[in-house]
């Protein structure tokens, strides 16, 4: 039952999304994201990430479901994180789009953690399957990579939304933000020993939060744009030194998983 309900998640995603991009549930994500600047928020191409997401999580919700991956005990433990992953991803862009910004960051929080646990558990599977990193690991640790990362830009636009803080001085608090997401971002990475997916969604999201701060006249945004490359540096070399030192996967004991 669980892995229907992950491919019927994994429909509803890009459905939803047409629907909110459409202004059926009211302003668009961009036109709800520009009424509440902050120094996190990312350049606007880096959303269309969203559409390889969509695609992917397609792909492995409908792989998951045949052949012998059918009696894949690693693939049957993920599939009801996958499934509510997929379903707060869908219910988050509604509420963001009725500005329920409170439910909105309890949800995407929410689905950064289900994702996370996917893509952990798949990185200690000691005997994968053929085509499990490609059609099951990489969708599901690009999606909890590009998470980890909206997820505190969401936590960024509740304090503004709400005056939380200075509106006007931003860059303390949001420092403090930065700090958090490159915090869960190296725990998550160094946890997975470099998971080179996670990484690249996580890149994807700090370079566009630089290419968007460094040209914004908001007060600390050339600071913000720095400190995001800053943690995109720092990130590229720990994936290095962990994929350095697990040259040949996750495990240093291939044959043994993780208690």
């Amino acid at each position: 039952m669980s892995r229907l309900l992950v491919l019927l998640a994994a429909i509803a995603m890009p459905v939803v999304a047409w629907l909110t991009n459409s202004g059926t549930f009211g302003p668009d994500n961009g036109t709800m994201s520009d009424r509440y600047p902050t120094l996190l928020v990312a350049a606007g191409y880096a959303f269309a990430i969203w559409g390889l997401i969509f695609l992917l999580d397609l792909i492995y919700a409908g792989w998951q479901l045949t052949g012998t991956r059918k009696a894949d005990d690693t693939l049957t433990r993920i599939a009801p994180w996958a499934a509510a992953g997929f379903a707060l991803t869908t219910s988050w862009m509604p509420l963001f789009a009725m500005s329920q910004f409170w439910l909105c960051l309890i949800v995407i929080f929410g689905a950064t953690a289900c994702l996370i646990r996917c893509a952990m558990i798949l990185s200690h599977d000691s005997t994968p399957q053929e085509g499990q990193w490609m059609w099951a690991w990489l969708p599901l640790s690009l999606h909890a990579g590009w998470l980890s990362l909206a997820a505190f830009l969401n936590l960024a636009q509740v304090v503004v939304a709400y005056e939380l803080a200075s509106t006007t001085q931003q860059l303390p608090w949001s420092l403090a933000i930065f700090g958090l997401a490159a915090l869960m971002l190296l725990m998550v990475n160094l946890r997975m020993r470099g998971n080179i997916d996670y990484v690249v969604a996580a890149l994807w999201a700090l370079v566009a939060v630089y290419v968007k701060q460094s040209g914004s006249e908001m007060a600390g945004a050339q600071t913000a744009a720095w400190v995001a490359i800053g943690i995109a540096v720092v990130l590229v070399l720990q994936t290095v030194m962990l994929r350095r030192k697990y040259p040949g996967g996750l495990l240093p004991n291939p044959a043994r998983a993780p208690g």
